[in-house]
């Protein structure tokens, strides 16, 4: 018998959403170009789920905000804690209704493979970690990017970008002998160099997550 020319299973799939807080799309704009530039290669072609809990505006512009995301590169999938007018709405432009339901057992995560680098990581160049952890023995520099779906270990100077739980890992961390990072993010919370600036004044350290928040601890390296 021939395999059918398409089957319907279920899968799992790990999303961002992002919130929408206000019906003033030049804010949301304005927000979301700035977010953008500060790491645009991590953004890029992302899908999204939107929530709109938020908007209680009957008159919100939703077609306006997924044509906006559109532009910038951003995928919307579909929407979640919307009002039965945004929903319907939403119907009309071909976006899903997401519902939060219970969770269910998933099968055991893959094995996280960790991924060395015996190298400096120049500026322009780009390393990413899929599923698993990044350890680079040299330095990363400025306008270079490192990104790892699970933990970062730089045993050198941290000057451009460090991205860890990219695929929304909460217990990844980012660790490097020297912290002068220009960005620094887990799990999607990040830290630009004056955030890091305010919170640490040693040259080595460990950034986790605490709750929604970031931490740096000292590390005696």
């Amino acid at each position: 018998m021939s395999k059918p020319s398409l089957e319907l299973k279920g899968a799992t799939f790990t999303l961002s959403v992002l919130h929408i807080n206000s019906s003033d799309l030049n804010a949301v704009m304005a927000e979301l170009d700035s977010k953008l530039a500060q790491a645009p290669q991590f953004f890029l072609g992302a899908p999204l789920v939107v929530n709109l809990s938020a908007i209680q505006d009957s008159n919100f512009n939703l077609r306006g905000l997924k044509e906006l995301l559109l532009s910038r590169q951003l995928v919307i999938v579909g929407i979640t804690g919307a009002t039965t007018v945004l929903s319907n709405q939403a119907k009309t432009l071909g976006l899903a209704i997401v519902k939060a339901g219970k969770q269910t057992a998933s099968p055991p995560p893959a094995p996280r493979q960790t991924k060395v680098l015996k190298q400096n990581i120049r500026s322009g160049q780009q390393v990413y970690a899929k599923n698993g952890d990044l350890i680079i023995f040299g330095a990363v520099g400025n306008g270079a990017e490192v990104i790892a779906d699970g933990s970062i270990h730089i045993y050198g100077a941290l000057r451009g970008k460090a991205m860890a739980g990219a695929a929304g890992d909460t217990t990844a961390v980012i660790i490097a002998h020297s912290l002068e990072a220009e960005l620094v993010s887990i799990a999607g919370q990040y830290w630009l160099a004056e955030n890091l600036q305010q919170h640490s004044s040693d040259k080595s350290g460990c950034i986790r997550l605490n709750g929604e928040s970031l931490i740096v601890e000292s590390l005696p390296l």
